[in-house]
């Protein structure tokens, strides 16, 4: 049981809860079971026929067992010497449940040799009166590990449920009529209605949403408490200049966000602030001005980039934007003007030396670049600001060491173009104060997406390369993005892609395709390649040519997804669209359209009509609202691990709680926490939540925390 579930102790079976319950009347519905999944079933023995037929090794034996709840019928199959047992066991009229995996056999769903437990009969009358009427608990099992062992082995060890400790404040508990912890437990295993199931499913929501809302409060309290030096803007100094030299005005968002990052840095204890912002809705320009403000008040600013095509990126558009602002101690400079270098691995010994000059003594003001900053040689003069630039590409570990550069703990801004739902924001990024950007700058224009479903209409996918041709024509380029690069890459990428269904051939990747597309659908056209295993020199050379108009077509993988700006590119074709996630989808077409000519998103796919890949695809494809489709997202993925998001690969801590639809639950359990921490800073009157807190916060989470 260790193995299959992670379940070790005691604890762990009793929070390992039921998904769902099947009734004795009603059942879970036979007729939409899902395909390739392990199911348990209850349902009625409607028939049984042992059939003869000769195999390869002579005569053998087949039963088929057709059971029904009312609402479908499913057939079961047992071959060979399995056949005895359930032909005397299921016997027409038997309720029983089943449990194995869905499969499809002549167009008809089946169970091949499930597991089953009677529901009546051979174990007396006791079992007869324990099952009627109770909710059977389906749990999540595995085919090592069925249900009903799982329902066994709790049923063990429920009695020890009275020795729970109960985390939450009795003060709280009460106020909120909750139930306590051993009554939720044993409501949760062995209700006996579906009230119990939903008073045990609200306290336990509690539970989680209130501990790990105050290890966050308890991580912002202790940021509170950290000194910082406060960086207020200096009157005519260069955030001045640079604003009086912008030519467009700050949409009202900017503007709010802004003040929100200002009103922060004139604090005396480091900012923690998160910017969240749809692809180009200007997060970099009020990012520059947050920085500026900062070299304003005499210290300096590091952006921190995931790659070096990123880094050389946003260097190049900030110092386009400030201009002669960016030549400090150079002829030319403006007066206020200050230097702004770049630092990443790949540059020559004499162009880091300079660099590294230029931050120590103060002369940069602003420095962008990868994790090279990180180094240890690398020292700075006064380090004021830290923005890190996507998140979720860039380890904890990486913004501690950044941290530790300042004579004190610098502020720090984070950026993301993922569009998170405010609660999951309140949960992953709980230590950061949010800020949204929501409005598109004018100018911005509008992408049209549409799915194109490869394998049930190819004249579809020969007519997405004549658009791509088309779009060429009209002196515009065009990206197309494949999962896989090619070259020696093994096959693991295709035997670990995401399954939807049908899927057996490996994915498509970049060097195939561009091969293809080059000597048949775009022939004729500069076709070029762009991949991470590239030497950062040829990636360079390639995005230049690209930016420059020198090449039509671009294939790349997702090296592309962030950050990369080409406005004349107005079309992209995403391969394989399917094994993209929904969140990096909407990334991806955020290359194209930011020019003035409207943007084309064609994605591309093999799966069937019904698959859920078809369903997410469509859900893209219907909509340019990142927050609407990361909800869509978290509610397909559920919600994976939020407190070790991305950076560990703990199992879900989440158990009952639910991002999306627990909102009023998670924003309720927040101001609770703050209240609790603010009056008891350490818990030392709430032993049973300082160990409830231990728990969750095993090694890697704690670290994960410290460190956020």
């Amino acid at each position: 049981m260790a193995e299959a579930l992670d379940l070790h102790t005691v604890g762990d079976l009793l929070h390992h809860y039921p998904r769902r319950y099947a009734e004795r009347g009603e059942l879970t519905t036979l007729a939409d079971l899902p395909l390739d999944e392990h199911v348990t079933v209850v349902a009625r023995v409607a028939d049984a026929r042992v059939l003869t037929f000769n195999g390869a090794r002579g005569r053998g034996q087949r039963l088929e067992v057709t059971i029904t709840d009312g609402s479908g019928r499913l057939q079961l199959v047992f071959f060979g010497k399995g056949v005895h047992k359930p032909h005397k066991d299921l016997l027409p009229g038997t309720r029983a449940m089943f449990s194995g995996k869905v499969s499809v056999f002549n167009r008809k769903t089946q169970l091949a040799h499930p597991a089953y437990e009677l529901l009546r009969g051979e174990e007396g009358d006791g079992a007869v009166d324990s099952w009627a009427g109770a909710l059977i608990p389906i749990y999540p099992a595995t085919t090592k590990l069925e249900s009903w062992k799982i329902a066994k082995a709790v049923d063990a060890v429920l009695p020890r449920a009275a020795d729970a400790l109960d985390p939450l404040p009795p003060a709280l508990r009460e106020g909120r009529g909750l139930t306590d912890l051993p009554d939720a437990l044993h409501r949760i295993h062995r209700p006996r209605t579906k009230a119990d199931v939903a008073d045990a499913r609200e306290r336990l929501k509690w539970d989680e949403a209130f501990v790990l809302q105050v290890a966050l409060a308890r991580r912002r309290y202790a940021d509170a408490q950290l000194p910082a030096v406060a960086r207020r803007p200096v009157p005519g100094g260069l955030l001045d200049a640079f604003d009086a030299k912008l030519p467009f005005t700050l949409t009202g968002g900017q503007e709010k966000v802004s003040k929100e990052i200002f009103d922060d840095l004139a604090t005396e204890h480091p900012m923690h602030r998160l910017l969240q912002g749809e692809v180009g809705s200007g997060k970099t320009l009020v990012a520059l001005r947050a920085m500026l403000a900062v070299v304003d008040a005499g210290g300096q600013a590091a952006m921190l980039a995931p790659t070096e095509v990123l880094a050389q990126q946003h260097h190049r558009s900030v110092t386009e934007m400030m201009g002669e602002l960016a030549q400090g101690g150079m002829l030319g400079g403006a007066e206020h003007a200050t230097k702004v270098v770049l630092l990443t691995g790949s540059m020559s010994a004499s162009a880091r030396r300079s660099a590294l000059l230029d931050l120590v003594t103060g002369e940069a003001g602003i420095v962008i670049g990868t994790h090279a900053l990180i180094e240890d040689k690398v020292k700075f003069h006064d380090l004021g600001l830290v923005v890190v630039d996507e998140q979720h590409r860039f380890g904890v570990e990486q913004r501690d060491a950044l941290r530790g550069k300042g004579k004190q703990p610098p502020h720090l801004l984070v950026m993301t173009a993922t569009p998170i739902p405010r609660t999951v924001a309140m949960t992953v990024f709980g230590d950061l104060e949010t800020s949204v950007l929501d409005q598109l700058p004018a100018g911005r224009s509008p992408i049209a997406s549409h799915v194109v479903p490869a394998a049930d209409k190819p004249h579809f996918l020969a007519r997405a390369w004549e658009r791509v041709r088309e779009e060429v024509e009209n002196g515009h380029q065009a990206y197309v993005v494949c999962p896989r690069i090619g070259d020696e890459e093994d096959e693991r990428k295709g035997k670990a892609a995401k399954d939807d269904g049908a899927d057996k051939r490996p994915p498509l990747a970049v060097l195939d395709v561009a091969d293809h597309l080059a000597k048949g659908p775009l022939a004729g056209l500069r076709v070029e390649v762009l991949h991470g295993r590239m030497p950062p020199d040829d990636k360079d050379a390639v995005m230049r040519r690209f930016a420059a108009g020198e090449a039509d077509v671009l294939v790349a993988t997702t090296v592309i997804e962030v950050g990369v700006n080409v406005p004349n590119a107005t079309a992209m074709v995403i391969m394989d669209a399917d094994r993209f996630g929904v969140s990096q989808l909407h990334q991806l077409r955020g290359r194209v359209g930011r020019g003035s000519a409207p943007g084309l998103c064609l994605l591309v796919t093999e799966m069937p009509e019904a698959s859920p890949a078809r369903g997410r695809l469509a859900a893209v494809a219907a909509t340019l609202d990142g927050f609407e489709l990361s909800r869509i997202d978290l509610e397909q993925r559920r919600e994976g691990d939020v407190l070790g998001q991305a950076q560990s690969g703990v199992r879900s801590s989440l158990r009952v709680l639910a991002v999306i639809e627990d909102e009023e639950v998670i924003a309720a359990a927040r101001e609770e926490a703050v209240a609790v921490v603010a009056a008891d800073p350490e818990l030392e009157r709430l032993p049973e939540l300082r160990t409830a807190l231990a728990a969750l916060l095993d090694e890697e989470r704690e670290q994960y925390l410290e460190k956020g």
